[in-house]
């Protein structure tokens, strides 16, 4: 009977990052962002895809959606013409 477990070097090697979604990675990922050079646009759909987060029942993903959203809407305020 063979194992499905892997060996050797690959048993140390971690295959998932503990269940996360790629939403919740994302957010993560954007809540410690100090600087990026991207276009206007591209932060307002940010914040659009991030928007529905705000309600979410985890109070976890509320705060982190909330922080993430709040920095891009000042992103998209600073980027305004004469801001």
């Amino acid at each position: 009977m063979t194992s499905t477990q892997p060996r050797g070097l690959y048993a140390l090697i971690p295959t998932s990052q503990s269940g996360a979604t790629p939403g919740e990675r994302a957010a993560s990922q954007l809540l410690h962002l100090r600087e990026a050079s991207v276009p206007v646009p591209v932060l307002v759909a940010a914040a659009e895809l991030i928007a529905p987060h705000l309600e979410d029942a985890d109070p976890v993903t509320r705060q982190a959606a909330a922080a993430v959203h709040a920095r891009l809407l000042a992103a998209v305020a600073d980027a305004a013409p004469g801001a």
